[in-house]
C-alpha cells in the first residue's frame, strides 16, 4: 500500500514556475514508479511523465518535454515534477501515482493522490 499526498500548486503567469511534490507513505515506496497526470476541466486525465524506480529513466509527455522534469528522493519518500515555461493550457489539476512498473498508461496505475490545483494566467 502507497498513500501518495501532492502539494506545489497555485496560481503562476505564463512563463513562470512551480514545482509540485507528492509525498509518499508507505515502506516499499522505493518499489513502485511513480507518474504525474494531469486533468483540465471538461478533459480526460492525461500523462504527464514517469519516473522509475530508482530514477534512473524519466519519460515526458510531447508537450511537456523540454519544460518539465520528473525526480525523486527515495530518503524522503517524494517524488517532484519541477515545471518551468508554464502555459495556460496547463492549467489543470495535477495528480501523482504510483505503481510496480513503468508504464505511461493511466488505468494502469494502483495508487493515486487527492491533486494539486495549478492555474497558469495569461
Amino acid at each position: 500500500q502507497v498513500q501518495l499526498v501532492e502539494s506545489g500548486g497555485g496560481l503562476v503567469q505564463a512563463g513562470g514556475s512551480l514545482r509540485l511534490s507528492c509525498a509518499a507513505s508507505g515502506r516499499t515506496f522505493s518499489t513502485y514508479a511513480v507518474g504525474w497526470f494531469r486533468q483540465a476541466l471538461g478533459t480526460e486525465r492525461e500523462f504527464v511523465a514517469v519516473v522509475s524506480r530508482s530514477g534512473s529513466s524519466t519519460y515526458y509527455a510531447d508537450s511537456v518535454k523540454g519544460r518539465f522534469t520528473i525526480s525523486r528522493d527515495n530518503v524522503k519518500s517524494t517524488i517532484y515534477l519541477q515545471m518551468n515555461s508554464l502555459r495556460p493550457e496547463d492549467t489543470a489539476v495535477y495528480y501523482c501515482a504510483a505503481r510496480q512498473g513503468i508504464t505511461m498508461r493511466t488505468k494502469d496505475y494502483d495508487y493515486w493522490g487527492q491533486g494539486t490545483q495549478v492555474t497558469v494566467s495569461s
